[in-house]
C-alpha cells in the first residue's frame, strides 16, 4: 500500500525517508568535491558515484565528493532535476529473488553545464581540491579513428577548441586548459581517469589527449606527458535505463525521485594504481588496484560485452526484447555458452584471482536476472562502435591462430540482416540507433548483389571482407538467415554441448 504521504527527496527529507530506504551514514552538507566527472549518466551514478558514497559512509572521509560536468546540451535536462533533488538520487539494485534495495547516494555536490560557463568548469578542473577527473563519455568520445586508432584532427570540434581555448566544445580542450592553468599556479596535477569500456582505456585517453595538445603547444604535451597519470581501469555493472515502473515503485516506497537509477547487485571495478595525486582508498569498500589491468580489460570487453553483443543480435531477431529474456531461449544461452567456451576463452590471458569458466557462469546468472529488463535496443545501441571493441579483436586473434569463429560470423550476419531489414525475423520493427545507421543499411542491403557488402564498410570490420577463413563461413550464415531459416534454428546447430535448460 502506498505511504499517505511521499517525500519529495532532498536533504531534508532524509530523515523522513522509510527505514527500507539506506541513507547516508555522512552528512552530505559536508561533502565537498575531490573528483569532477565529465558525463553523469546512469552508469556512472550506478558505478564510481556508488563508490565515491560507500566509501564515505565506511570513512567519514567527505573530501571526495563529484562535481558533475555536462558538455551536452542534452545534460541539462539531468542537471536540473538533480538540483532539485540537492543532487541526491536513489540507487536501486534489483536482485534476481525479486528483492529490491534501495539507498540514496550522497556523492554528487554539483552539476556544471558546459553552455552555461566553460570556464566555470575549467576553473573547478583547475582548483587544488580537485585530485581526479574522471570520465563516461562512451568511445565516440575519445574522438580516434576506429579503423587506424588516430586522433581525429580535423575535426571540426577540435579546430574550435584550438583557436578558442577558453571556451572549448569538447573535453580534450577542458583538460588541456585546467592542466595548464595547473602548472601556472604550481598546483601539482589531477589524475585523469577513463571509466569507459574501452580496453586500455587509461592508455587511449592519454594518447589522444596529447595527440590534442600537442597541436596546440608542444612543449606542455611534454609536460603532460612526464607529470599526468591515466590508470587503466576495468568497469563492470549492469545498468539498464530507468523506467516509470522503477520511479511508480519508489512512490509507494514514500519516496519521489526524478531520476533514480536502477543495477543489477554485481559490481566491480579494476584500477591499476597509478595516479599522480592523492586518491580516495577505494579497496575498502570491494575495488581492487593492480599493476596490470589488460587481462581484467580483455576478459570482461570479450565475455560480457561481447556476450551482450551475441544476445542483442541473435535476440533481436528472434522477436525478443530483453536479455533476460534473451538468456532464458535454450538455443541462445547454449550459443552464448559455446561462444564463451570456444572462441573467447582461447584468446584470453591468465587473469589472476578469477576462473573464467566460474565468470562465464556468472555471466550467464547476470543475465538472466529477470527483473533487470536491459532492453535489446539498449545493448545494440551503437554497434558500429561497440562491434570493433568487443568482437572483432576475438575474431581477428582466433583467424590468426587457426581458432573458430562460426558463432562470431553468426553475429556479423545477423547484424547484417538486422541493419538491412530493420526488423525481426517474424516482421516486427526494431528500434536502431547508431551513427552509421544508414550507412550500414545501405551496404546489408546490397547482399543480393555482393554477399560481402556489408563486411566492406570499412570504417567498422577494417579488412575483414578479404579474410579466407572467415567470409565463407559469414556467407553461409547469412544465405541461411535470408532463406528463412530461423535464428534458433541457426543457433541450435551451433551448440555442441547438449542443450542447456531454460530459465525460468
Amino acid at each position: 500500500m502506498q505511504p499517505a504521504t511521499n517525500m519529495r527527496l532532498n536533504r531534508t527529507a532524509l530523515s523522513s525517508l522509510d527505514e527500507s530506504i539506506a541513507v547516508p551514514q555522512y552528512d552530505v552538507s559536508r561533502v565537498e568535491a575531490g573528483i569532477v566527472h565529465v558525463g553523469v549518466g546512469g552508469f556512472h551514478r550506478a558505478h564510481e558515484a556508488m563508490y565515491v558514497d560507500a566509501y564515505m559512509n565506511v570513512t567519514g572521509d567527505t573530501s571526495w565528493g563529484i562535481c558533475g560536468v555536462g558538455l551536452r546540451e542534452a545534460d541539462r535536462h539531468m542537471q536540473s532535476l538533480l538540483k532539485e533533488q540537492d543532487y541526491l538520487y536513489t540507487l536501486v539494485e534489483k536482485h534476481a529473488n525479486g528483492e529490491r534495495k534501495a539507498r540514496v547516494i550522497g556523492a554528487l555536490t554539483d552539476f556544471l553545464i558546459a553552455g552555461d560557463s566553460p570556464i566555470a568548469i575549467i576553473d573547478k578542473m583547475a582548483s587544488e581540491a580537485i585530485k581526479i577527473v574522471s570520465l563516461t563519455i562512451t568511445e565516440g568520445g575519445y574522438n580516434f579513428d576506429p579503423t587506424t586508432g588516430e586522433f581525429i584532427a580535423q575535426n571540426p570540434d577540435v579546430q574550435h577548441d584550438l583557436a578558442n581555448p577558453e571556451s572549448p566544445k569538447l573535453v580534450f580542450g577542458y583538460l588541456t586548459a585546467a592542466l595548464k592553468k595547473r602548472k601556472e599556479m604550481g598546483i601539482a596535477p589531477f589524475t585523469v581517469m577513463s571509466c569507459d569500456n574501452i580496453q586500455h582505456n587509461g592508455d587511449v585517453l592519454k594518447a589522444m589527449l596529447l595527440s590534442y595538445v600537442r597541436l596546440a603547444d608542444t612543449d606542455f604535451a611534454n609536460w603532460v606527458e612526464e607529470n599526468v597519470s591515466f590508470p587503466n581501469s576495468m568497469v563492470d555493472r549492469i545498468t539498464p535505463a530507468t523506467t516509470d515502473e522503477d520511479k511508480a515503485a519508489l512512490v509507494e516506497s514514500g519516496i519521489e525521485d526524478s531520476w533514480p537509477v536502477v543495477c543489477e547487485p554485481f559490481a566491480q571495478w579494476i584500477i591499476a594504481d597509478k595516479f599522480c595525486n592523492e586518491r580516495p582508498a577505494f579497496e575498502d569498500v570491494g575495488a581492487q588496484f593492480v599493476d596490470n589491468v589488460a587481462p581484467y580489460e580483455k576478459l570482461k570487453l570479450r565475455m560480457l560485452n561481447a556476450g551482450h553483443s551475441v544476445l542483442g543480435l541473435t535476440g533481436s531477431l528472434a522477436g525478443l526484447d530483453t536479455i533476460h529474456e534473451s538468456v532464458a531461449q535454450t538455443e541462445l544461452r547454449s550459443l552464448l555458452a559455446t561462444f564463451m567456451v570456444d572462441e573467447v576463452m582461447p584468446t584470453l590471458d591468465p587473469v589472476a584471482g578469477i576462473d573464467v569458466h566460474d565468470y562465464k557462469n556468472i555471466l550467464l546468472a547476470r543475465f538472466a536476472n529477470p527483473y533487470i529488463k536491459d532492453s535489446l535496443s539498449r545493448i545494440c545501441l551503437e554497434s558500429s562502435a561497440k562491434i570493433p571493441v568487443f568482437l572483432l579483436p576475438t575474431i581477428r586473434e582466433n583467424l590468426a591462430n587457426g581458432g573458430k569463429v562460426d558463432i562470431s560470423a553468426l553475429i556479423l550476419a545477423a547484424w547484417s540482416f538486422y541493419s538491412d531489414k530493420r526488423t525481426s525475423q517474424k516482421g516486427t520493427p526494431l528500434v536502431i540507433q547508431d551513427q552509421l545507421a544508414d550507412e550500414l543499411h545501405n551496404a546489408a542491403s546490397r547482399y543480393q548483389d555482393d554477399a560481402l557488402s556489408f563486411l566492406k564498410v570499412t570504417s567498422v570490420f577494417g579488412d575483414l571482407s578479404d579474410e579466407a577463413g572467415f567470409t565463407p563461413v559469414y556467407q553461409g550464415y547469412l544465405s541461411r538467415i535470408y532463406n528463412g531459416e530461423s535464428i534458433l534454428e541457426i543457433a541450435k546447430s551451433l551448440t555442441s554441448a547438449p542443450s542447456e535448460p531454460a530459465l525460468v
